[in-house]
């Protein structure tokens, strides 16, 4: 009765659940080791935008690299902008998904050392793409600034090409050994993006808070692909259970036409 399994059609159907159930187990657990590193970056996040701001100097120095515990951290920086030696940085979108400029305008500390400023978002105002944007101006004099602690960005993490040969004052990522070396000072590691205080008439459009990851959707495609492997051997069954109801009816109705008909003389 079950000779059928060894035919190439059923030997083809086998094989391809027998792969088809460790991939699936294989691709849950993928899905689940994404769940915690998204649960786990989430985290920081969070703690980090929870955390009582501290001065700058605490977190970065010179050359150092803002690490995934010290992202988004608030921290204070108390001294001047220096508006002439402002940059924008280009193809950058607002929350309307505007494109435009980030500003970024080098702040000198009270303690001689440079902090790479965000100030946020302006549109592309110019007559032309070359042409340097009008920036709205930051307050005058000594200031304290309060912001949320980045990376300097890399063409890695953000997607973004650093293009070269741009206009002057324009750049494609945020890099503050880059800066350190056109400012001929010295610039802490990564930048602050302001947060406060805020700036009159709304311009430059501060940059919003990070949105979190959606973990739980990697949760859910964790069980559905568990669903996936468990469902494959309950098809196999059904298969195998209708391919034998199907020649038992057969086997039946062959042996039913051999009793109707008559012998042969």
């Amino acid at each position: 009765m079950y000779r059928f399994l060894l035919t190439r059609q059923w030997v083809i159907l086998t094989l391809v659940a027998l792969v088809l159930i460790p991939t699936m187990i294989r691709l849950g657990i993928w899905q689940m080791h994404r769940h915690d590193e998204r649960a786990h970056r989430n985290q920081l996040v969070t703690d980090a935008l929870a955390a009582d701001p501290v001065p700058v100097q605490s977190l970065t120095s010179p050359g150092h690299t803002v690490t995934s515990a010290e992202r988004y951290h608030a921290v204070t920086a108390k001294g001047r902008f220096d508006t002439d030696d402002e940059v924008v940085v280009r193809r950058r979108v607002n929350s309307d998904d505007e494109v435009g400029y980030h500003v970024l305008t080098p702040f000198k500390l009270t303690d001689g050392r440079i902090v790479l400023v965000n100030r946020g978002w302006i549109p592309a105002n110019g007559p032309s793409q070359t042409a340097f944007p009008k920036i709205p101006a930051p307050p005058r004099g000594e200031v304290t600034v309060t912001g949320r602690l980045m990376p300097d960005e890399t063409t890695e993490a953000s997607g973004i090409k650093d293009l070269k040969g741009l206009p002057d004052r324009q750049i494609m990522l945020v890099d503050s050994e880059e800066q350190a070396e056109r400012l001929h000072a010295e610039v802490l590691g990564g930048y602050l993006a302001q947060t406060a205080p805020e700036p009159e008439g709304d311009t430059p459009e501060l940059i919003g808070k990070p949105g979190q990851e959606d973990a739980a959707l990697n949760f859910a495609y964790a069980y559905q692909w568990w669903l996936f492997a468990a469902a494959v051997p309950v098809g196999w069954v059904v298969l195998l259970r209708r391919e034998l109801r199907e020649r038992r009816k057969k086997a039946e109705s062959e042996q039913e036409t051999q009793e109707t008909t008559p012998a042969a003389v």
